[in-house]
């Protein structure tokens, strides 16, 4: 008998190209990515629009060296306190938070999907059956049927030592998941890294602000004899604008892109936590379909299966090989 189809709320909803998917909330992918954007720009709208509706000019806070001072000074704090491979990897988190996430709902169902082979076949042939898995996963076919799996290079290497592990290891459950934790707790330490790096950023800069403004002061003090009141009111507000706009790069830009890094972090860090959980609790005695469950629990409700949805997948692959023998002639 042919697998039965899902009924209609679990079905996929129609895309218009292959390349475009959706988030719980009905929204595509592409358009949640902008929110990083448009946070960004409603900023400065607010700002500058309300600095010109009060009749203000935007030129009047143009002063180039206000802004070397503060940026470049922020800049040269920032490359001074961190290691080159966190420098790096602010920048490159920073601009990956315009990307889509490496997990979305689909992904975290293949990653079910794939420990749930896994772990079907240790219970059918052992644990011995899945060395040759484990140790060349590029060609093995348990791995190969997940591309966007094997995309992610870091999963599988944490999957396949964790299978070492419990193929060569011979720890109990209890040794097995506080080793992970451990490892675990050292993968998140090293990956909010670059989110702390751009926070003390953020906390500098109206620091640098007031330099800026001190410096501006300095100028006008040493210029006032013989000036007249435009000119020394032209210079103190040049002085102004670099506090403004200290204050304004810190709390309007720099910390939300920190933040922003910290929450990414955390909901691609879910994944590990996820493989940990189903590998766990099948080293505890629990069947494939129940340890996977266990790890669906972990999930943000955002990206989590319904426990329906994740069991008709699950039996739709059980079901092909039943469907294709079949089909052959008797």
């Amino acid at each position: 008998m042919a697998a039965t189809a899902p009924p209609p709320e679990l079905q996929e909803r129609p895309r218009a190209a292959d390349s475009l998917s959706w988030d719980r909330f009905g929204l595509p992918v592409i358009a949640s990515r902008m929110f990083t954007l448009i946070g960004s720009v409603v900023v400065l709208l607010c700002v500058c629009g309300s600095f010109l509706m009060e009749g203000g000019s935007l030129l009047l806070l143009w002063h180039p060296g206000e802004v070397i001072i503060i940026v470049g000074s922020a800049f040269g704090a920032f490359v001074t306190s961190n290691p080159i491979k966190v420098v790096k990897g602010s920048f490159a988190a920073a601009l990956g938070l315009v990307k889509r996430p490496r997990y979305k709902r689909e992904d975290y169902v293949d990653l079910l999907k794939l420990l749930y082979d896994v772990l079907v076949k240790i219970r059918k042939s052992g644990m011995l059956a899945i060395e040759a898995d484990i140790e060349q996963p590029a060609n093995s076919k348990l791995f190969t049927d997940y591309p966007r799996i094997m995309a992610d290079h870091h999963m599988i290497e944490f999957i396949t030592d964790c299978l070492r592990l419990i193929v060569g290891g011979n720890l109990d459950p209890h040794e097995l998941e506080s080793l992970l934790e451990y490892e675990l707790e050292t993968h998140h330490q090293e990956a909010q890294q670059p989110a702390h790096a751009v926070q003390r950023v953020a906390d500098a800069l109206p620091g640098f602000g007031i330099v800026a403004a001190v410096l501006g002061i300095v100028d006008t003090m040493a210029s006032i004899d013989g000036a007249d009141t435009g000119t020394i009111g032209r210079k103190v507000g040049a002085a102004l604008v670099g506090t403004f706009l200290g204050i304004l790069i810190a709390y309007g830009f720099v910390g939300p892109i920190a933040a922003a890094i910290e929450h990414r972090v955390h909901e691609e860090g879910k994944a590990f936590e996820v493989v940990k959980m189903a590998l766990v609790a099948s080293v505890r005695g629990y069947a494939p379909p129940v340890a996977v469950e266990f790890a669906r629990k972990l999930l943000w409700s955002d990206v989590r299966p319904t426990f329906a949805d994740l069991e008709h997948h699950l039996k739709g692959k059980k079901r092909e090989p039943q469907k294709e023998k079949e089909s052959v002639p008797a």
